[in-house]
């Protein structure tokens, strides 16, 4: 496995690559590694010749700057992790002033809309961060596939728009969001919580659920104050918003118009914030 710290050289190696014939499969990370990371990384290893995992803590997506110092990060667990994977696997591992040579600032884009609700309305400048650098990434990893999971859908659809508006040569490929048995989400966040907080944890993807079932009978209105009702039972939860909203355009809905619509959540467990998602139909 080959692991590369400065951008030049990781796109020369690359570069050379792809003047073979070899195909790349991206996965950009922040590290602390689990199963729904390895997910992404295995689907890249199926599809693709070379897949590029990058570990990078990003700091201008980060609102509070506790979050950014509490992050978790084992870069030696993660390195051994995807070794016993793979051969093919190439690491991008940049130190935050080489991936922000001139500086570290936020850079402008246009989201059309996307970024208005949800994450955009609880986190100032979260998607520029989050665009800012996955846009020097895919300038860097001129890769032909990037692999992102569903769990953060917005995100997504974020970087979906992002590749079209930069005209990046490059597909992305859904993933479906990896969870526990108990239906918990994988997130490098669910490391902050103890068994129990795990277990309420829980609660927002019965939340979830019980919207998929529910959306044929009741109303969207019934349903969000269902779901605020119940889990205002639970102390350790604060529920931050829960929304029902169109996939393409992400705009909240009452009511529905096409089948093309997800439920969306993100509530503090035990101080921990934590985000989830299910298409309804």
């Amino acid at each position: 496995m080959l692991i590369f710290r400065d951008t030049s050289r990781v796109q020369n190696h690359l570069h050379n690559l792809k003047n073979i014939g070899k195909t790349i499969g991206f996965v950009p990370t922040m590290g602390s590694l689990h199963d729904g990371h390895i997910s992404l990384v295995k689907q890249s290893l199926i599809q693709t010749d070379i897949t590029v995992v990058s570990i990078f803590i990003n700091p201008t997506q980060f609102n509070n700057i506790d979050d950014l110092k509490t992050y978790p990060s084992d870069i030696d667990k993660d390195l051994k992790l995807l070794s016993s994977i793979s051969d093919k696997i190439i690491v991008f591992n940049p130190d935050p002033d080489e991936l922000y040579s001139g500086g570290i600032r936020l850079e402008d884009f246009n989201f059309n809309g996307l970024d208005k609700y949800m994450e955009g309305e609880f986190r100032k400048h979260h998607f520029s961060g989050v665009a800012t650098v996955v846009n020097k990434l895919f300038s860097f990893i001129e890769a032909d596939f990037a692999y992102f999971g569903e769990k953060d859908f917005q995100q997504l659809r974020i970087i979906e728009n992002l590749i079209k508006e930069k005209k990046f040569k490059i597909k992305l490929i859904r993933c479906e969001t990896i969870r526990s048995k108990d239906g918990l989400a994988l997130s490098s966040r669910n490391n902050k919580l103890d068994f129990s907080s795990k277990k309420i944890a829980t609660n927002l993807f019965k939340a979830l659920n019980f919207a998929k079932e529910k959306i044929d009978e009741i109303s969207i209105d019934e349903i969000e104050q269902k779901i605020w009702d119940n889990l205002s039972n639970f102390k350790q939860i604060k529920l931050e918003y829960f929304v029902i909203a169109d996939e393409q355009n992400l705009k909240p809905i009452k009511t529905i118009k096409s089948s093309k619509n997800r439920a969306f959540i993100a509530a503090y467990v035990s101080g921990v914030r934590l985000i989830d998602n299910i298409k309804l139909y």
